[in-house]
């Protein structure tokens, strides 16, 4: 596994950051720049777990929502890598890992830190991806209501 982290700083507050990253429409919105037709299963609540599916290959991960302080910061600790659709075991690419969101607020813009584990064979991929996905939470977050 490598870790890598990336910061983006948008003009919104971190409620709305917060609400962009994880609420199902908006989650798949960014999401999907990743891994097309990325969803998720379960709770954002602290010692559920929770499951990232994609709709286009079925593969997904399982992780342990093990740190969340609404607003502000988000631990998942990855558990169990799965196929169909989160029913199978699969091979442990993403086992073992971690991934965190931390949102800081400071005169109306929230800057947005995540730092993960990954793959070997996925970090040129992640590294590539993982800005552009931020970049549209940016877009989605400076949205006017």
């Amino acid at each position: 596994m490598h870790p890598l982290k990336f910061s983006i700083p948008i003009h919104a507050s971190k409620e709305k950051v917060w609400h962009t990253l994880w609420q199902d429409e908006t989650f798949r919105d960014w999401a999907g720049i990743i891994d097309p037709g990325t969803y998720m299963v379960g709770e954002l609540k602290e010692g559920n777990e929770v499951q990232y599916i994609s709709s286009e290959n079925g593969y997904g991960v399982t992780s342990l929502v093990a740190t969340l302080v609404e607003n502000e910061f988000l631990l998942l600790k990855h558990r169990a890598d799965t196929q169909g659709n989160g029913k199978q075991k699969r091979d442990d690419q993403w086992t073992g890992g971690e991934e965190s969101y931390r949102l800081l607020e400071k005169d109306g813009v929230t800057t947005l830190t995540t730092m993960f584990d990954v793959p070997s064979e996925l970090k040129e991929l992640m590294s590539n991806s993982y800005p552009k996905a931020l970049e549209r939470v940016k877009v989605l977050a400076e949205e006017k209501d």
